[in-house]
């Protein structure tokens, strides 16, 4: 039994070493068929358009296209949440070069990677970050669901729809969680105020909230309008029966008389859109998303470009409504969102067929603009998020691309591993796109940290072992190892550092001279940036 089973484990060593010598050997494509690219999305030269009218109206020079290799990254991270495989990046360069990069954005909008990681993203928006009460609320639950409904690509306003009038067991119809996540303990019900907040600022792109206490000194919002969108939860109910609505009316305390007042749901805006009847929870839902109000495509069509771009176009993303005329591009993507049925598959993909999504982030000229210019003129470089740098840690470290065809323990080692690693690097919490700095810890824990150590020692199945065991030669080992972690190749000034330092090293001594490689292109500045 012990040589069979000793049989069978080298049979598993040698499908390993075969497969990672043919990801380091060959250029074609190591599963599936190349991707077909779709057509472009008319929208995007729209948009195009609109951002080189500005430009030109301000004098700005865009800055030059980046190469492919950057935009795939940058695909990868704002869409999967980690850095390419090497098994990818060779798939990728084995497609036409021309529209290999829409092809491969296509690919990735159907990934099953892509629905969880959105997921997790539009799930800080509906629900927050936090566990919520006790047995009434399920957020794994919610990202599970939510992650299959955009992996089936339903359209968006279905969802929304969903969430807001949701009725049921949060088990059963999990959507309901965005209701039960607010129950209050003490009244033992969903707090209406809280759920007006969430769907001001998720679906409408408006801090209505901010009009909770009184009226709003620099925004249209008013305190009865907030009431009167709160309204629409007064008789909403949590128990261990599931969500359902009661007859109960919403009654705040007048801030004057202190006394109890009957408010009658009311939106803040475009009220002929408002059905007459139905129940309330139902006539909200309809017309959050009429494709007459203007503010939810502008609040979804906001929030997608800052998933790819790491910033809004109009910021804060939560309060799009504040400018009192929205950037051209905006509206021009909200409109196809709406005409195409909340397909956010499509304005993913417009998004990032953009010309602004393929700027190089390098310095501008002193005559043009700089990265955080809002010409969108350059790429903005953003600080990678706390999920993405686990991502791009356990990615890196794999020359086989992680996720759901990877081996059961594989995935549960890769996503125990992530979570702790995220805790220690600091959750950025709901506020996600407000700009940060990197921390000492941060800092501290890719130099010294058990994740960064576990995935770039010289083990049989890390990169770094099988780099150094399998490249033909020590340019060709270097190359990869840029590739695996930052997805470009070295500059000549690069690889004549880091070339020699490789030649006659055999051994293990070559294993651990390929872990150093890899733990310093890791704990590089351009490895926790997007750009």
């Amino acid at each position: 039994m012990r040589l069979r089973d000793l049989g069978f484990l080298c049979v598993l060593v040698g499908a390993a070493l075969a497969m990672g010598r043919g990801v380091i050997r060959s250029a074609s494509p190591t599963r599936g068929p190349v991707a077909t690219v779709g057509a472009r999305p008319e929208v995007s030269a729209r948009v195009d358009q609109a951002l080189r009218e500005g430009w030109k109206a301000k004098g700005v020079a865009p800055a030059p296209a980046t190469p492919d290799l950057a935009v795939m990254r940058r695909l990868n991270l704002a869409l999967a949440g980690t850095v390419p495989s090497l098994e990818e990046i060779r798939r990728f360069e084995a497609m036409p070069a021309e529209g290999r990069v829409g092809a491969w954005a296509d690919e990735l909008l159907r990934d099953r990677r892509t629905a969880d990681y959105l997921a997790e993203r539009f799930a800080r928006a509906f629900v927050g970050v936090e566990d919520g009460p006790f047995i009434v609320f399920r957020r794994r639950r919610f990202v599970a669901w939510l992650s299959d409904a955009l992996m089936e690509n339903r359209p968006y306003p279905e969802i929304v729809r969903e969430l807001i009038a949701g009725r049921g067991i949060w088990t059963d119809r999990p959507a309901v969680n965005f209701v039960s996540v607010t129950r209050d303990e003490m009244t033992e019900r969903p707090d209406p105020e809280r759920l007006a907040a969430r769907v001001s600022r998720a679906f409408l792109g408006a801090r209505i909230d901010c009009a909770q206490c009184h009226d709003h000194p620099f925004q249209p919002w008013k305190q009865d309008d907030f009431r009167g969108l709160a309204a629409f939860f007064g008789g909403v109910r949590s128990n261990l029966r599931g969500v359902s609505d009661g007859e109960d009316d919403y009654h705040p305390l007048d801030r004057k008389t202190k006394e109890p007042r009957t408010i009658a749901p009311a939106v803040p805006s475009h009220p002929e859109l408002l059905p007459a009847a139905g129940p309330p929870r139902e006539r909200l839902a309809a017309w959050v998303v009429d494709p007459r109000n203007p503010h939810f495509g502008r609040a979804v069509a906001n929030r997608a470009w800052a998933l790819l771009f790491g910033r809004p176009l109009v910021d804060p993303v939560d309060d799009v409504p504040s400018l009192a005329e929205p950037p051209k591009a905006l509206d021009l993507l909200a409109a196809d969102f709406v005409e195409h049925g909340g397909d956010l598959r499509r304005l993913l993909r417009a998004i990032a067929a953009t010309e602004a999504f393929r700027l190089d982030s390098a310095d501008l000229p002193d005559e043009a603009a700089s990265p955080e210019d809002e010409t969108w003129a350059a790429f903005p470089m953003t600080r990678l998020r706390p999920e993405q740098v686990a991502g791009g840690l356990s990615q890196s470290a794999s020359l086989a691309t992680l996720g759901p065809r990877s081996f059961w323990l594989a995935r549960l080692v890769t996503y125990t591993e992530g979570n702790d690693f995220v805790r220690r690097y600091g959750d950025v919490g709901e506020d996600e796109f407000a700009p940060r700095g990197g921390t000492l810890p941060q800092r501290l824990l890719l130099m010294n940290g058990e994740l960064v150590e576990k995935r770039t020692k010289g083990e049989m199945g890390n990169a770094s072992s099988r780099l150094a065991k399998l490249a033909p030669d020590d340019e060709t080992l270097v190359e990869l190892a840029y590739l695996c972690v930052l997805t470009r190749r070295p500059t000549p000034e690069e690889a004549a550092h880091f070339t020699p330092r490789f030649r006659d090293v055999r051994g293990d001594a070559r294993v651990d001279l390929a872990s150093d490689l890899l733990w310093t292109l890791l704990n590089s500045a351009e490895f926790s940036w997007n750009h």
